[in-house]
């Protein structure tokens, strides 16, 4: 046995007499050259558009098109509905988060798929789907319509339900795979100590996800943010009251200012930016928190 591990360690160092000459001097970690042109290639489409707005940006009107009337209007309302979407998921989606990494059953996998299905489910699509639910004549909406009046649809609340509804699942699983990977002992200890699973799970579980839980918080707010598709199809896309910064770009971009569009376009790149920078150890690093978005 002391031999195997010897011979063992051996490998794991390279000192193995037999093995090819290229496998002990390490080419495993070494680039593969011909597949470098397509890296390259590669690099190049991801890079490229976003170098190519900075290029077209006209920066000696920024400041201008910044304080115009629409766009600070437009990023105001953009900060009220992703932070009321933010707000909204973490209250629905860490004790949903919490049930998905607990539970045990069929019914928790097919419950996963229905969470995630957001992630993948293309957003004009998803913007149908809760028009037909939540709409005058929709599912709930319609009960809704005739026991208040009110209609969401084409409405700011109707925004955030927009953007909850396809943001909140980045938060689901990002504090799912946290709860996955805190030690339940803990919460089985502090209950033999008396606390109630409530109480543990509070005072014991939280604090040690919070981390996971800040950056899921950041990556569901950036992804309210820059929503679009299913806000401009279920709460359309009027002024001072549905159209945020990604609407008004589109709306500059139909209406032929061109300038307008990709000055506003900066803003969201920037702000995307400053999300990859704050959350660089947790998400570009290998292992991350985007491995549980897989």
């Amino acid at each position: 046995m002391t031999r195997l591990a010897e011979q063992a360690g051996g490998i794991a160092e390279g000192n193995v007499p037999n093995a090819p000459r290229a496998a002990r001097r390490g080419t495993g970690n070494r680039p593969l050259w011909p597949l470098a042109p397509f890296a390259a290639a590669g690099v190049a489409l991801l890079a490229l558009p976003v170098l190519g707005l900075v290029v077209r940006a006209p920066w000696l009107r920024m400041p201008e098109l910044l304080r115009s009337e629409g766009a600070v209007e437009a990023l105001r309302l953009s900060l009220v509905c992703s932070v009321s979407a933010t707000v909204v998921s973490v209250v629905l989606g860490v004790p949903l988060a919490w049930v998905l990494a607990r539970g045990r059953g069929a019914w928790v996998g097919l419950l996963r798929g229905v969470v995630t299905l957001p992630l993948v489910l293309p957003p004009v699509v998803g913007g149908i789907a809760l028009l037909l639910t939540f709409g005058r004549n929709g599912l709930l909406g319609r009960w809704l319509y005739e026991a208040t009046g009110y209609a969401l649809p084409f409405t700011t609340a109707g925004v955030v339900v927009a953007e909850t509804f396809v943001a909140m699942p980045f938060l689901v699983v990002t504090v799912e795979s946290a709860f996955r990977s805190a030690d339940a002992g803990l919460e089985e200890a502090a209950a033999t100590l008396g606390a109630s699973r409530l109480t543990a799970l509070r005072t014991v579980t939280v604090p040690l996800l919070l981390p996971s839980l800040g950056a899921g918080v950041v990556l569901t707010w950036a992804r309210a943010l820059g929503e679009f598709g299913a806000t401009i199809t279920f709460a359309g896309n009027l002024p001072g009251t549905t159209q945020t910064l990604p609407l008004q770009v589109y709306g500059l971009l139909e209406s032929g200012d061109l300038d307008g569009a990709v000055g506003m376009s900066l803003v969201l790149v920037v702000v995307a930016l400053g999300v990859l920078l704050l959350l660089r150890d947790r998400w570009l690093r290998p292992g991350g928190i985007g491995g549980g978005l897989a």
